[in-house]
């Protein structure tokens, strides 16, 4: 297991995205995407968990390898790359999600074949690299902890922290599942949301987003995408996976909120917009338009 690795330094925009969670049809809509933006799979980067909720883990799994994605380790990858006994996502003990996340993990860990989860196991824990000649740190939870949950209402004070251990002035970050931008002071925190379930807005769309370079510093550019989310939901109840999982493909609202502080809690049915935002280590604020 390779602790961190340095992608390299870009001058050209990037296309990040977070847990595919074995959702191939989404992945498959955002790789046509790429194709659309003229963005190679150089320039495309994972921010973990390519298994969960939905159906085809393995196939996720191929697509992204076979394409040479750089990914993150997430969770569930160190999990699968272990043998270990649960998903190691944090869930509270008991809840909710933590028994709906055993049902789920005990078939993505048939599911995925040993040479995919020894692959898995030597992913990095934290991608480096530059774009626009400014460092960038690629995590999946927390820096120093793989599973942590940090989410749009989580308190400034903990990400700057997080930035702090980071040493860098931009972290683009996974695990929560919610899209967003937050600037700490002359730093970034960003989040491109996942592609594998909806962001709990009560919208189907899945999210992802692109960085690229500008005179004036770099645009976070945080995009919506429409795919088979039916036809997604549908190999959900085929596998006899959790329904709640198909219903939120289908719904746009996720089955439990419990993980969530209670200022994104109540935006649950608040539909998301795309927003691109211009970031300069200069300047303390970040300029945002619809």
């Amino acid at each position: 297991m390779s602790q961190s690795q340095y992608l390299g330094s870009f001058d050209a925009p990037l296309l990040i995205f977070g847990g595919p969670y074995g959702n191939r049809r989404a992945l498959d809509a955002l790789l046509a995407a790429a194709e659309t933006l003229d963005i190679p799979a150089s320039h495309m980067l994972c921010t973990g968990d390519l298994a969960a909720y939905a159906a085809e883990p393995q196939a996720v799994a191929d697509r992204i390898r076979d394409a040479g994605i750089a990914v993150v380790m997430g969770n569930v990858e160190e999990s699968l790359g272990a043998d270990a006994g649960d998903c190691g996502c944090g869930f509270t003990s008991g809840s909710e999600c933590d028994v709906m996340a055993a049902h789920w993990y005990r078939y993505a860990a048939e599911a995925v074949d040993q040479e995919t989860k020894r692959w898995m196991r030597d992913l990095p824990r934290r991608i480096d690299l530059s774009l626009n000649d400014v460092p960038l740190a690629a995590i999946h939870g927390g820096v120093g902890q793989i599973n942590r949950f940090i989410f749009p209402a989580t308190p400034a004070s903990e990400k700057a922290a997080e930035l702090d251990i980071a040493d860098v002035d931009m972290v683009i970050g996974g695990h929560s599942g919610l899209p967003f931008t937050e600037t700490i002071g002359h730093r970034l925190w960003h989040n491109s949301g996942v592609i594998g379930l909806p962001a709990n807005d009560g919208t189907p769309r899945v999210w992802y987003s692109l960085l690229a370079p500008q005179a004036a510093g770099i645009t976070v550019e945080q995009c919506a995408l429409s795919y088979d989310h039916a036809g997604a939901a549908a190999a959900i109840r085929a596998a006899d996976l959790p329904q709640a999982y198909a219903d939120a493909l289908e719904t746009g609202f996720w089955p439990n909120d419990d993980i969530m502080p209670d200022a994104d809690r109540r935006r649950r049915g608040v539909a998301l917009t795309e927003q691109t935002l211009l970031w300069s280590q200069s300047c303390q604020a970040v300029a945002a338009a619809e």
